[in-house]
């Protein structure tokens, strides 16, 4: 085993941060998790949009490994948004990796985790839980 692993809600992560009216420093973040929780590797789970390129880049020198999945655009009122849940490659891969880290670290506050963290901690996986702020589902309270 290789230490532990972060499996990140990227649009999860930077909504709530957003909503707190703060800003991340993402290589702040990373090596909170690498000091903090002994984290090795962190996945960072995101909708694609080729806009976003140069962060792509900056969060891969910042030591994260990004997991891609396509997104819909979507206009609303003549405005540009963008739809990508990417809850299902977060399980998969926490799940597909589950024998190479000793425990995972999930960040989100997305009740739809509910069941994953559930099975991490009936197999002694789960480190811990970090929501990105205080407005995040009841599921995962306890």
């Amino acid at each position: 085993m290789t230490g532990n692993y972060a499996f990140i809600d990227g649009q999860n992560l930077y909504k709530g941060i957003q909503e707190s009216g703060w800003e991340l420093d993402y290589l702040k973040f990373r090596n909170y998790l690498r000091n903090k929780y002994k984290v090795t590797k962190a996945f960072i789970f995101l909708g694609y949009i080729p806009v976003n390129n140069k962060l792509y880049k900056r969060l891969q020198e910042n030591g994260y490994t990004l997991i891609f999945k396509p997104v819909l655009e979507i206009k609303k009122a003549g405005k540009k948004d963008y739809k990508g849940n990417v809850d299902a490659e977060l399980v998969l891969h926490t799940l597909i990796n589950i024998n190479t880290y000793n425990k995972a670290v999930i960040v989100s506050g997305d009740g739809d985790f509910h069941c994953l963290i559930e099975y991490l901690d009936e197999k002694y996986k789960l480190e811990k839980i970090l929501t990105p702020n205080e407005n995040y589902s009841s599921l995962i309270r306890k």
